[in-house]
């Protein structure tokens, strides 16, 4: 065991000596948290409106001042005629125009009704559905006001609820995607180049003749970066908690167990890469460019995978960063416990024992 842990101290030597790899394992970790966190979100805040009101009664004025009061609309400009809104949308200041019908406070009072237009810039569609659904929001809110929330004859009564996520944030989402996309890619680039380093450094006599066996020199390779990697995972939850306003639901230690065990994942899917290939370059190419699509695509972060085609979604079981994408969510979201992730843990596990298995097999003993 000591010649062991001489091996991973010189390991860690080497990677604290590199300031460009303690750039990458620290430093990307928290620019993609501050990026996904604030600048990279799904809600629409602050959107520029236009008001037309051909009311302009005490109602509209209420209304719109409610409107520009929220925190989703600012409301920008007054328009006097239907004929200056495709100006306003070519311009692009504008996200959104409300128009207000002629006697609209008479309507309401004497036929309990009156008639709104909402019109979006759907250039991006997105965007404009969002927008829409917020506005549309506050009219019905300033509508249950009018009626003091009397019932009226044949409506309908919809009551919504927003279980974990009752505001809606987007970092509940984006956290725990950030998570799996930092850890596969560190995991899986840093070590893919561990091995391939020593071959072309010309140092790989010396690991060859050393006593260690095999699988304790790739280990040795893969502690360093599994320490650094368990960092950035305390790294991220510290900014999740404290910077992004995201509680942590379920078991703090369960949520780190796992972490450990996905990061352990990426560094033996690294460490496979590292001893099939013969240059750095190739190696990382693959890591970045053959595991980041997939990882992105297929982990439910971006987009949902049940939307996606039979042989995609089958295809999406053999990425990891689908798994542990779940089990983020599972613990640290919803609050869930160890029986709920059963399932995806032995998958996890499975996959790790997996390409340890291949990467000692590929392992070349005796150099060519």
């Amino acid at each position: 065991m000591k010649i062991f842990f001489a091996f991973v101290r010189k390991e860690f030597w080497h990677v604290i000596r590199d300031k460009r790899s303690l750039i990458i394992l620290i430093g990307l970790p928290i620019v993609m948290m501050l990026l996904f966190g604030f600048a990279l979100t799904s809600e629409v805040k602050n959107s520029n409106v236009a008001i037309l009101d051909f009311a302009k009664d005490e109602a509209t004025q209420k209304l719109i001042t409610r409107i520009d009061e929220s925190e989703y609309f600012t409301v920008k400009k007054t328009l006097s005629s239907e004929n200056e809104i495709k100006g306003e949308f070519q311009k692009g200041e504008v996200r959104l125009v409300i128009i207000f019908p002629p006697n609209f406070q008479n309507d309401l009072r004497h036929e309990n009704k009156s008639q709104m237009r909402l019109v979006a810039d759907a250039s991006d569609p997105n965007t404009a559905n969002i927008t829409i659904n917020y506005a549309s929001a506050i009219i019905r809110d300033f509508q249950s006001d009018l009626s003091n929330n009397k019932k009226l004859p044949y409506t309908i009564d919809l009551e919504t609820r927003m279980l974990y996520n009752p505001q809606l944030k987007s970092s509940f989402n984006f956290v725990p995607g950030v998570m799996t996309l930092i850890m596969m890619l560190l995991g899986a680039m840093m070590t893919s180049v561990s091995i391939v380093k020593e071959k072309e450094m010309g140092t790989m006599e010396i690991l060859l003749v050393s006593p260690m066996k095999p699988i304790m020199v790739l280990i040795s390779k893969a502690v360093p970066y599994m320490v650094l990697c368990f960092i950035d995972i305390i790294l991220i939850l510290l900014m999740a908690v404290y910077i992004l306003d995201m509680p942590i639901q379920g078991s703090i230690v369960l949520l780190l167990a796992e972490s450990l065990l996905f990061i352990i994942t990426t560094l033996s899917l690294g460490l496979l890469i590292s001893v099939n290939v013969d240059s750095q370059q190739v190696a990382m190419f693959i890591s970045l460019v053959g595991l980041l699509m997939p990882a992105l695509i297929f982990s439910g972060f971006m987009f949902p995978i049940e939307n996606m085609p039979l042989p995609l979604q089958v295809m999406s079981n053999i990425v990891p960063t689908k798994w542990y994408y779940n089990i983020v969510k599972i613990v640290m979201v919803k609050g869930l416990g160890f029986s709920y992730i059963i399932k995806q843990t032995l998958i996890l596990l499975g996959m790790t024992v997996f390409f340890l298995t291949i990467a000692l097999k590929k392992f070349k003993i005796k150099l060519e």
